[in-house]
């Protein structure tokens, strides 16, 4: 277990979910990586079967160290979320080249592909994994994801191999574990983030029909009062699976889908987490080179360490990394 001690005040899972994504923490993080965004340049990436992509790339800074830290952000986050930008800033700073990947319709990226983002879209993010490691041959590939984008990231490492991608470590933060006892943490836990996500949703939705405007419809999706039945319409109408169990199993890390991980990976949970349910842990293949570390506090993607707002999570990241 990993010592990870907020201030009594900071020690309510909601006051870390929310406090690290919005208000003075975001502004913060915004005023300290403005050198980084400054010298990020915004790519469209080809990432394959006609897939674009974007990224935003950051090179090091002087002569760099030879190690790229490609980044993946949440469901209805972007690559612009606190979260990314306060660990890319970080990792910049040491040296690292930076890639914050979007996932599709995710950032300002609707207008990018006709068909409508889901969670089973891997190959896709594999795609710009290849991209990425094309582009900069030279250098150590190490992937960083949070949320659904930790989600992602354990996926592509379990099939790294397969997939042609040399990546040195995975580090994921809060990664969804069992998509639906997430949905069902969301759906009946605090409804802050039952009506948060929901809201995101039907904006990115509405973002999509207008850039594709004679392609969808959503109209329905506005009866819906619950992230399951709001899904359950989404798979059956747009996506190629049969049913909702079926599309929630496809990007589940539980039952045997770690079994075969070879690249050295790290989780970082909180017990706390109200979104992620860490019991799902018991669930999960713990082959060798998967490491886990829980915390009884953190909330989601939170891990702020004292009343000034630093992150906890940032140097756990640089932490796992120097392992390598």
């Amino acid at each position: 277990m990993s010592q990870f001690k907020p201030p009594a005040l900071l020690r309510d899972p909601h006051s870390q979910s929310i406090v690290a994504r919005v208000g003075i923490r975001s502004a913060r993080v915004r005023r300290r990586a403005a050198e980084l965004l400054a010298a990020s340049e915004d790519i469209i990436a080809d990432v394959g079967h006609g897939v674009r992509l974007l990224v935003h790339h950051t090179p090091p800074r002087g002569e760099g160290n030879g190690k790229d830290a490609a980044m993946l952000h949440g469901w209805e986050g972007s690559a612009m979320a606190t979260y990314v930008l306060s660990v890319s800033d970080r990792l910049w700073r040491q040296g690292y080249r930076i890639v914050r990947i979007n996932l599709r319709d995710h950032g300002d990226s609707h207008h990018l592909n006709e068909e409508l983002f889901h969670s089973c879209r891997l190959e896709e993010v594999v795609g710009a994994m290849r991209w990425t490691q094309r582009e900069f041959p030279r250098d150590d590939l190490f992937l960083i994801g949070a949320s659904l984008g930790g989600n992602f990231a354990l996926r592509i490492a379990a099939g790294a191999r397969d997939s042609g991608l040399d990546i040195r470590r995975v580090i994921a933060i809060c990664p969804v574990l069992d998509p639906e006892q997430t949905m069902h943490a969301l759906d009946h836990g605090s409804r802050i983030y039952q009506l948060y996500f929901m809201h995101r949703w039907r904006i990115s939705l509405e973002r999509k029909k207008a850039a594709f405007p004679q392609r969808f419809d959503f109209t329905r999706l506005e009866q819906f009062r619950t992230l399951e039945d709001m899904t359950d319409y989404f798979v059956h109408n747009y996506t190629e699976y049969p049913d909702l169990k079926t599309y929630l199993r496809g990007y589940a890390l539980t039952g045997e889908r770690l079994e075969n991980l070879e690249v050295p990976s790290t989780m970082l949970l909180a017990e706390d987490d109200p979104v992620i349910p860490v019991a799902s842990l018991e669930r999960i293949a713990r082959p060798d080179c998967l490491r886990i570390e829980t915390t009884p506090h953190g909330g989601h993607c939170g891990f702020i360490s004292d009343l000034k707002l630093n992150s906890w999570s940032d140097q756990f990241v640089v932490r796992e990394l120097e392992r390598t």
